[in-house]
């Protein structure tokens, strides 16, 4: 039997799946991975050593911290904070709330950030008595974006950080530059396609104001230690390569640490980890893994430079609106998990061929893998998990968010950050 036919129909089918949604993403990819396995593509140490465990316990460690601080409330308490503060304008309120997501989602996930802001957003709306599912999409795209800026904003980003031996301020130097001008282009855009359709009277306006906020706290002693946790790690973030540290480790540590000052029970807690993610990744790592071995990614790789000619710019522009083009149609996650090895194949072609230090090379492939696959996710409502979230939460409150009603909005920013990111790479690392 053909080893490279199996290896490639492994992954085809499995991406089909994940694609199709016909079996859940995570059966996919433990499927997939097994049969890897089974049929000798990979041996069982490989498998084991292709998993990465920085990727896999950073998500663990960040999913325990963001559970304990959720239970503060202090979430819904400053979305209604900065709803006052927006004096209960309509757009204010859409752009300051998407802000502060889009903040949220570079040191938090954009999921979790959006299933602690819904609710919030549906109060304010029927406060207001407005349509809330413009604020819902807007919000959600600005979560999307923010978690561009960071290596833990979004599992892309963890992925790339990790393979490429990339720290948290390597990502936070690059890409937070671009993240502030895209979330500025977000201000005046939403202004433009909103100033028409939101208009609430001056007693609607007061309702706002005359929310109390502080209700939301839940417990301020919880809060106190949950913040002081996760600004420490933040801070260790930021240092941990002066310091020889693994933001796996930093994450690990603060949630162990939050776990003792709070006396959580740990199987309490632990329910509230995403370990179907956690095993997606597991499944996807061996996958990919599979098809590095089997020869597929070179041969890929080769074509790839083929089309490009072996010219930088174009290897780097291309790669960043494909990557935005196919993230908003699939999952972000395998497609990234799947370029990894392929941006590596080509990086040292082009490094070769242009005869510079490789790192040279290598550095506008990865954010351009990285924007692309960030930002491509506001493409559609199928672009991104926390899209899919909110069609989910706004459908159980009443409210349809249709494929076409999310795409006429989000293609707009999908090609608007897409175009911006295009001169930013360009400028800087071109």
């Amino acid at each position: 039997m053909n080893i490279f036919i199996v290896g490639i129909s492994i992954f085809v089918l499995v991406y089909g799946a994940i694609v199709f949604e016909r079996v859940h993403k995570t059966v996919s990819a433990l499927i997939g991975a097994s049969a890897m396995l089974m049929f000798h593509i990979l041996s069982q140490d490989e498998a084991f050593m292709a998993i990465d465990l920085n990727v896999i316990f950073l998500l663990i460690g960040m999913m325990i911290i963001v559970h304990i601080i959720s239970e503060t409330g202090v979430f819904q308490w400053g979305a209604i904070k900065l709803a006052q503060i927006a004096k209960g304008e309509p757009i204010r309120i859409m752009v300051f709330l998407g802000v502060a997501s889009a903040i949220v989602s570079a040191f938090l996930d954009n999921v979790t950030t959006m299933i602690l802001m819904a609710p919030v957003l549906f109060i304010i709306a029927d406060t207001l008595e407005v349509d809330p599912v413009p604020f819902l999409i807007m919000t959600v795209i600005a979560s999307n974006i923010g978690g561009a800026a960071t290596l833990i904003g979004d599992p892309p980003n963890i992925l790339i950080g990790s393979a490429a031996g990339l720290s948290f301020n390597d990502f936070l130097f690059n890409l937070s530059p671009v993240i502030l001008i895209i979330m500025c282009f977000f201000y005046f855009t939403v202004k433009i396609l909103f100033r028409k359709k939101l208009h609430v009277s001056s007693e609607l306006k007061g309702r706002i104001i005359e929310m109390r906020p502080e209700k939301a706290i839940k417990d301020k002693v919880l809060l106190w230690k949950s913040l002081t946790v996760l600004g420490s790690v933040v801070f260790l973030f930021l240092i941990h390569h002066y310091l020889d540290l693994k933001v796996a480790t930093i994450a690990l540590t603060g949630a162990a640490v939050l776990l003792l000052i709070t006396s959580k029970e740990p199987e309490d807690v632990f329910k509230h980890v995403e370990w179907s993610t956690i095993f997606f990744f597991v499944g996807l790592f061996v996958i990919v893994e599979g098809l590095v071995k089997i020869g597929f990614i070179e041969i890929v790789a080769n074509q790839a430079m083929k089309v490009t000619k072996g010219n930088l710019s174009i290897t780097t522009l291309f790669l960043l609106w494909f990557s935005g083009i196919f993230s908003a149609v699939i999952d972000n996650i395998p497609y990234t998990a799947t370029m990894i090895p392929l941006v590596k194949h080509v990086g040292l072609s082009l490094s070769q061929s242009l005869q510079m230090v490789n790192k040279d090379v290598m550095a506008p492939l990865w954010w351009s893998l990285s924007l692309g696959a960030c930002l491509g996710g506001n493409g559609t409502v199928i672009g991104a998990s926390a899209n899919v979230i909110i069609v989910g939460m706004a459908k159980k409150n009443g409210y349809k968010i249709s494929f076409f009603r999310f795409f006429k909005y989000g293609i707009i920013f999908l090609i608007e950050s897409m175009l911006i990111s295009s001169v930013y790479l360009y400028l800087r690392y071109l």
